[in-house]
């Protein structure tokens, strides 16, 4: 998830510009090295012109599918998706499994290291865990697929380049293709319209009118900020943008793909710790938030506790439900840095490298990737990756509306910042764990920092 789209037409520099820039070096895009020519211990695809793309012709496929699609929205689209394939092939059978991104996240490893894996996951990108699995020759390169199914031409270079890993696995934003994301996601501030209403408020424009309203919440007794830490990972996404709003898009694509000299002691990362440990000492967020869980933070918000909501696009259909017109959403306000906000695609969907029916799995990935499964990803709340008809149907006040419009404001600002999990191979535990001893007061920003900065020399060091 990573922890963790549709959008306005396509344009030359496309709407996951930022991370995809950070991770080519630069912000031209098209500086992306072309997929390498792969290394002798991975595995290898037969050509495109060798694939068959019809299932129906693959006779009676039992096609074993793990994903992280469990909330609202997320579910809905997939099982939707899912119906429909079996539908237009009978003969293939869909067995999922579907599990929260910290269940995939623990599983997933031992799963792919079996004589008998499913044949498509969602793996989340990175060094945690796509290119630590495509070292070990657990994913399958897809490159003829996608030349066979026109991915390149379907998907910006961008979006392809968040799902690459060098032929050596040693980093990734360049090489083979091992997988294709569904969405693209933000993080973004959900916010009760009519709590602001009552509070004599207006959504925030800017990061210092965001932080002038969380101390007038909390002054007349509101509960400025729903947020749940319990399962680790959301602790990334607040401080996260805090970060992006204190130190700048640029120090934090940097720090993440290791450019620059950047380091995660700097002045302003230990501002945005400092400023996190506030938020959480200053009430802003629920009492014992390292013992709440994500999902029940967000329905507390949904029923009207909290007046603000720091989370991803994926959570837009389920809050919509319970909370209908009364459900704002916006891009993180700029700071005096710009706008910027944590952001990527959705984790990609690849084939494991023992499947027996890798064809019928890559025609899966492309049904559930193409513009009409884009246009049910809109309908049921969702952001695609890229967009379907329907996104010119959307009415502005719609969340959905509100949604790609943020999409929008942030691909015209190039305001995306790659997740900060990505940053080395062990780094999702140590700034989860950080993350609640900063938040839990156990741990002083410049000593939260230390410890960033330990792991992440380490890594480079080596």
């Amino acid at each position: 998830m990573t922890t963790t789209a549709p959008r306005p037409p396509r344009r030359s520099l496309p709407y996951r510009a930022l991370a995809a820039a950070a991770v080519c070096g630069a912000l031209a895009l098209s500086a992306c090295s072309a997929p390498g020519s792969g290394s002798s211990t991975q595995p290898r695809t037969k050509s495109a012109s060798g694939i068959s793309t019809d299932p129906a012709k693959a006779g009676k496929v039992t096609l074993s599918v793990w994903d992280q699609e469990v909330r609202g929205g997320q579910n809905a689209e997939i099982t939707q998706l899912n119906k429909e394939f079996q539908a237009k092939y009978p003969n293939v059978t869909i067995k999922r499994t579907s599990k929260s991104f910290s269940d995939l996240k623990t599983t997933l490893k031992l799963a792919l290291s079996g004589n008998n894996p499913p044949d498509v996951v969602e793996a989340n990108q990175g060094y945690p865990d796509m290119v630590t699995f495509v070292k070990a020759g657990m994913l399958l390169p897809l490159d003829s697929y996608a030349q066979a199914y026109g991915w390149a031409k379907r998907y910006p270079s961008s979006l392809l380049a968040l799902n690459r890993v060098s032929a050596d696995a040693s980093h990734f934003g360049e090489g083979r293709l091992y997988g294709l994301s569904q969405m693209g996601e933000y993080i973004g501030v959900y916010y009760n319209k009519a709590k602001l209403d009552r509070l004599g408020l207006a959504a925030p424009t800017s990061w210092s009118e965001l932080t002038a309203d969380l101390a007038k919440a909390k002054a007349k007794g509101e509960l400025p900020i729903q947020f749940g830490n319990l399962d680790k990972w959301p602790a990334i996404h607040t401080f996260g943008v805090i970060q992006a709003a204190t130190a700048g898009k640029q120090e934090v694509r940097n720090l993440v793909f290791g450019t620059g000299g950047a380091k995660w002691t700097s002045a302003s990362t230990v501002q945005a710790a400092t400023t996190l440990q506030d938020w959480a000492r200053k009430g802003y967020f629920p009492s014992g938030v390292n013992g709440i869980g994500y999902d029940d933070a967000n329905k507390q918000f949904a029923q009207g506790k909290g007046v603000f909501d720091i989370t991803g696009t994926w959570e837009a259909a389920a809050l919509k439900g319970p909370m209908g017109s009364s459900l704002g959403l916006m891009p993180t306000p700029p700071s005096s840095k710009g706008l910027a906000t944590t952001g990527g695609e959705s984790l990609a969907f690849s084939v494991t490298s023992k499947s027996k029916t890798p064809d019928v799995a890559a025609a899966y990935i492309d049904f559930i990737t193409d513009a009409h499964a884009a246009d049910v990803m809109l309908r049921t709340g969702n952001l695609p990756a890229v967009p379907g008809k329907a996104v010119g149907k959307l009415s502005s006040s719609s969340i959905e509306g509100q949604m790609v419009a943020g999409w929008q404001k942030i691909s015209s600002a190039d305001g995306l910042v790659p997740y900060l999990d990505y940053s080395t191979p062990t780094f999702y535990d140590t700034i989860t764990a950080a993350l609640q001893n900063l938040i839990g007061g156990k741990a002083t920003p410049q000593q939260f920092t230390q410890t960033l900065q330990a792991d992440y020399s380490k890594f480079h060091q080596g």
